[in-house]
C-alpha cells in the first residue's frame, strides 16, 4: 500500500507588535520577538508609547518640554532597535504612539489585524519589574485583560 502525503497548509504570516521603551524587559521582549519570527513570514512592529502622566498634562509648558524629550527618546530607541534588528534579516518597522501604553499597543494590533486579516497578530511585551506595578497594575496586566490578540509577556 502506497502512502500518500498531502502538502502541509501554509502558515499565515506572523505580525508581532513589540512594546519597546529600552528597558531590560522590553529588550528581552524584542529578542523574543526575533526568536518567534525566525523561519517564518512576517514582520516586527516596534512601538514606543510615550505616556504623559495626568500631572504633566495639567501644564502646557510641561507638555511642550515632554514632547521634546519624547522625540529624543524616540531617536535613541529607534537606533537601539535597529542595532538589534538590522542584522536579523527580518522585516521590521518602528513607530511612536502617545497615550496609555496598553491601549496604544492594542490600537496598533487592531490596525494590523484589519490590514492583514489572514495573518496572525500578537503583542509581545516585557514583564514589569516594578513591585508597585504588580500590586496596582501595569501595561502587561492591562493587556492580559483587554487584548483582542494573543499576548506574549516575556519575563
Amino acid at each position: 500500500m502506497a502512502l500518500m502525503s498531502t502538502p502541509a497548509p501554509s502558515r499565515p504570516a506572523l505580525r508581532l507588535v513589540v512594546g519597546y521603551d529600552g528597558s531590560p524587559p522590553a529588550s528581552r521582549a524584542l529578542d523574543a520577538a526575533v526568536s518567534l519570527l525566525q523561519g517564518r513570514a512576517g514582520r516586527i512592529d516596534v512601538v514606543y508609547v510615550a505616556y504623559l502622566t495626568s500631572t504633566v498634562m495639567m501644564s502646557a509648558a510641561a507638555v511642550g518640554e515632554m514632547e521634546v524629550d519624547f522625540e529624543e527618546i524616540e531617536k535613541e530607541l529607534r537606533t537601539s532597535a535597529a542595532e538589534k534588528l538590522d542584522s536579523s534579516g527580518l522585516e521590521w518597522g518602528f513607530g511612536r504612539r502617545q497615550g496609555p501604553i496598553a491601549e496604544e499597543l492594542i490600537t496598533v494590533a487592531n490596525a494590523i489585524s484589519e490590514e492583514y486579516p489572514g495573518d496572525t497578530v500578537a503583542i509581545v511585551v516585557g514583564s514589569s519589574s516594578s513591585a508597585v506595578h504588580r500590586m496596582v497594575g501595569s501595561a502587561p496586566v492591562s493587556l492580559a485583560r483587554h487584548s483582542p490578540v494573543p499576548l506574549v509577556v516575556v519575563p
